[in-house]
């Protein structure tokens, strides 16, 4: 169990927020699988502010994905906050503000990573979220900027006392982007220096590895990023190991290509035909990694125009 503000999970492995992958469909999968927190794709309080059309649909949630965090990105303290307010009564549980995205147009306006080199700006931007609405708001942060401002447990401490109910820590500085190894370290380093829960970001990619870090770390959770895309399942089995030490078999071909047709359907429902599509493209190519015949196929998959055609292939590799 993890507990977040007044927010009870039934678990302590998290999807992680990540943009162009974390959207309804693949959360609704997530859930199923195991879970306990649906992060949405970070949301810009601007783009809310000026009714960007585009933001309505990163802003759904569907009733069979909740517990959800919504999280939102910018730098100015009172948009992020009326916002947060303007939106509060839409069905999340939580409120996650972006300080650890490393992209060159998030951090060249400086949010994202780059908040993370302004300490009294993030006390702001949290204390500012953390009055305007009733539910729990958390951040979620990097290692640091660079290797010469390493400041996780600064910033970390200042989230804490200005009203974040849990912060998440990926343990690669912004410099790193997703390269080499995630320092652990830093992330028992916050967990020692706060009284808030700790969620680990970075590395953790089967249940081993998870145990791991919850043992090194003494983290409360665990946010699984990348090694869940085209994965879902990975939730099922960390918490099988966790619950009694084994490693889960892999999913058989059959039950990959089944969730593959339920990801492709519910792309269809939420996003129609042309982007549903569009999105199956590099979807099949995360399910297919390192699957016999994949390489082969992908260029063929770019070229597909209709979900049956990308289906038709999907089914060459899996049930052929």
């Amino acid at each position: 169990m993890l507990r977040i503000g007044n927010v009870e999970l039934d678990g302590n492995i998290i999807l992680a927020p990540m943009a162009g992958v974390t959207d309804l469909p693949f959360r609704v999968l997530c859930r199923e699988y195991g879970s306990s927190l649906q992060c949405m794709e970070m949301v810009s309080a601007k783009a809310i502010m000026y009714n960007n059309k585009n933001t309505e649909q990163l802003l759904e949630i569907h009733p069979d994905e909740t517990p959800v965090s919504l999280q939102l990105f910018g730098s100015d303290p009172v948009i992020i906050s009326e916002m947060a307010k303007r939106i509060e009564d839409r069905d999340f549980a939580i409120l996650d503000i972006n300080m650890g995205c490393p992209v060159p147009k998030v951090t060249g306006n400086g949010e994202g990573s780059a908040l993370m080199k302004d300490p009294l700006l993030v006390g702001r931007i949290v204390e500012a979220c953390a009055r305007a609405i009733d539910k729990p708001v958390t951040v979620k942060i990097r290692k640091g900027y660079d290797d010469a401002h390493i400041n996780a447990v600064e910033i970390a401490r200042i989230a804490q006392e200005s009203g974040a109910a849990a912060v998440t820590v990926h343990g690669r500085t912004r410099e790193q982007f997703y390269s080499g190894k995630a320092d652990w370290d830093i992330i028992r380093q916050v967990r020692e220096a706060l009284t808030i829960p700790v969620i680990g970001n970075g590395d953790v990619t089967d249940g081993a590895s998870a145990e791991a870090m919850l043992r090194e770390t003494g983290c409360d959770g665990i946010a699984i990023g990348r090694a869940a895309k085209g994965n879902p399942f990975i939730f099922r089995e960390i918490r099988h190991y966790l619950e009694t030490g084994e490693m889960m078999p892999r999913p058989d071909k059959k039950e990959i290509y089944d969730t593959i047709v339920r990801h492709a359907n519910m792309q269809l429902e939420y996003k129609g035909e042309y982007t549903g599509v569009r999105e199956m493209r590099k979807t099949i190519s995360w399910y297919s990694a390192g699957v016999h015949g994949s390489a082969r196929v992908r260029g063929r998959i770019n070229e597909m125009e209709t979900m049956e055609d990308i289906l038709a292939i999907a089914a060459e590799l899996f049930m052929g």
